[in-house]
């Protein structure tokens, strides 16, 4: 994330000071990873399309609806491809910079401009333009024939997702300074769950009443960057079960339904969490690997090997946990115990966001825009 950017949102904000990028702004170095050899191989992980569609931010994450992935690009094109191919089923050029992923429904899209604007598409048009209270960097949230948006001064809302017309808004003011990347906001059952600092809210999603908040991470500390505590993208969620991480805090389970936590243990990472029902899986800031497990939380194990590699949010493939790092490779690990079992190369710039499957293909998006489509053998 660039110096300009920094700038640009910042002053977007006005009073709230955005944190993006704390460690890297601030020149400090890390360690360099070990080399990491030659590749096992044991999977025969096959590449079955590529393509290029312009640099991404690190907030864009790939969404997928039905055999389809949306995605945006920096400069503003949106795109929808068939999952298996790589064909490209619509796009559009929206006319502004974006900053935020693509949320849909199958029927309506929408994402974020830099200007601050909700954008909603259909069939593959602009259909309606907002102007939002701040910068939303976490991708538009599309059901119920509603858009939910969640913006950097910790305000959700709600528009019609045909006419644009805004519904209703929640706002929670808390530290002034907030987190540079995607945030929580999802459906569970009928409740909109939102992560607002280091809170997770449940919201009647009809008229924005509260029904439950949860505490994941409490602020403390001497300073607003000590202080910092928002949840960040990158969900696991097994029914009613939401696992979520804390920035350089905390991974907590909660029962979505009661709004109380199942667990909660500290942990240092900054990207969000993969799982599945037996496992929650998170990298900490120095790229080790942790796996608790999702009923009591308990650590069941932890890999050094892929250390100071700059690693992602993981995702679990069947018994594989996949998970891409900054020079854009892509590592499958063992789920049991975070053994490598193979990996595959991408065009050499960062991995954006979490990889997704699109049926048995899985997919991953680089800094540089590039996409790349891979299929066990």
């Amino acid at each position: 994330m660039s110096f300009s950017f920094f700038r640009r949102l910042t002053f977007f904000l006005g009073p709230l000071a955005l944190a993006i990028g704390i460690a890297g702004c601030a020149g400090t170095s890390k360690p360099e990873p070990k080399e990491l050899g030659a590749n096992i191989g044991l999977i025969g992980v096959k590449a079955v399309w590529s393509t290029q569609l312009g640099a991404m931010e690190n907030t864009m994450q790939a969404h997928v609806v039905g055999s389809q992935v949306l995605l945006a690009s920096s400069k503003g094109i949106v795109t929808a491809l068939q999952g298996d191919s790589g064909s490209v089923v619509w796009q559009v050029n929206v006319g502004m910079p974006l900053v935020s992923g693509v949320g849909s429904d199958g029927q309506t899209a929408a994402v974020v401009s830099e200007a601050g604007e909700l954008i909603a598409l259909s069939s593959g048009k602009v259909v309606w333009k907002h102007r939002l209270g701040a910068l939303g960097l976490t991708a538009p949230l599309v059901a119920g024939a509603r858009i939910f948006t969640l913006t950097a001064d910790r305000t959700v809302t709600a528009f019609d997702a045909m006419s644009g017309k805004r519904l209703w808004q929640l706002q929670r003011v808390t530290d002034p300074l907030v987190l540079g990347q995607a945030g929580v906001l999802m459906a569970v059952g009928d409740t909109l769950v939102v992560g607002v600092a280091g809170r997770l809210l449940g919201i009647n999603p009809i008229n924005g009443v509260s029904r439950w908040e949860s505490a994941v991470a409490v602020s403390r500390g001497t300073n607003e960057i000590e202080r910092l505590v928002d949840l960040v993208a990158g969900v696991s969620r097994l029914q009613s079960n939401v696992c979520v991480r804390a920035f350089q805090t905390a991974v907590a389970c909660l029962d979505a339904n009661k709004g109380s936590v199942v667990w909660n243990k500290p942990a240092s990472g900054t990207t969000g969490v993969g799982g599945d029902a037996e496992y929650v899986f998170g990298t900490e800031t120095d790229s080790k690997i942790i796996a608790w497990n999702r009923t009591s939380g308990d650590r069941l194990w932890e890999s050094e090997t892929l250390r100071w590699r700059g690693l992602g949010t993981p995702l679990v493939a069947g018994q594989t946990l996949v998970v891409g790092d900054k020079s854009g490779v892509l590592h499958f690990l063992s789920r049991t115990d975070g053994a490598p079992m193979d990996r595959a190369m991408t065009d050499g710039s960062a991995i954006v966001g979490i990889p997704v499957l699109v049926g048995k293909t899985l997919i991953a998006v680089t800094q540089k825009g590039g996409v790349f489509a891979f299929r066990p053998e």
